[in-house]
């Protein structure tokens, strides 16, 4: 018999997928209540308060950390912290955020870095600018760069040699 926190989980995951955040929320909510160790559960928080206005981003930060801190083997929450760290224009913690996702899953590794790559080379410029200047700009272009190169497997001087 699945307990109260699966219950509101699967509740709330059912909420999610009908874009109904403030329900998804208020089920997730219940279940870290329930279970206070259980990491689907502030996942899920943190995944529904994203179409929850009054919920600060700050919080929501928060909820993906903790799901982080009971699960850190978890690709998936680490992806789901860059993304919206990148949306925040905390780019050092989405590279982090990234790279960490990309050492526990190997195999997708290439798919976090581009990702990355493809997020920052189009917000950056966003964020930072007031401060675009060209040098920020080759900066932001570089850093972009390499990430793409690391996902696509080649070494900076290959790609030279090959354009």
């Amino acid at each position: 018999m699945p307990s109260s926190a699966e219950n509101d989980i699967s509740a709330g995951e059912q909420a999610l997928g009908q874009l109904d955040y403030d329900a998804a929320y208020k089920h997730f909510d219940k279940a870290t209540k329930a279970d206070p160790t259980n990491a689907v559960a502030f996942f899920g928080k943190a995944e529904a308060a994203l179409g929850v206005p009054k919920v600060e981003p700050d919080e929501i930060l928060g909820l993906y950390k903790k799901a982080i801190d009971l699960d850190g083997e978890n690709p998936q929450f680490r992806d789901a912290l860059a993304s919206f760290c990148v949306d925040l224009g905390r780019f050092n913690d989405a590279e982090e955020q990234y790279n960490a996702a990309a050492k526990l899953d190997e195999e997708n590794a290439p798919f976090y870095w581009s990702e990355f790559a493809i997020q920052y080379a189009r917000k950056a410029p966003l964020k930072m600018e007031q401060f675009l200047d060209d040098k920020t700009r080759d900066m932001i272009r570089q850093k972009a760069l390499t990430y793409a190169l690391r996902a696509l497997g080649i070494e900076k001087e290959d790609a030279k040699r090959i354009l």
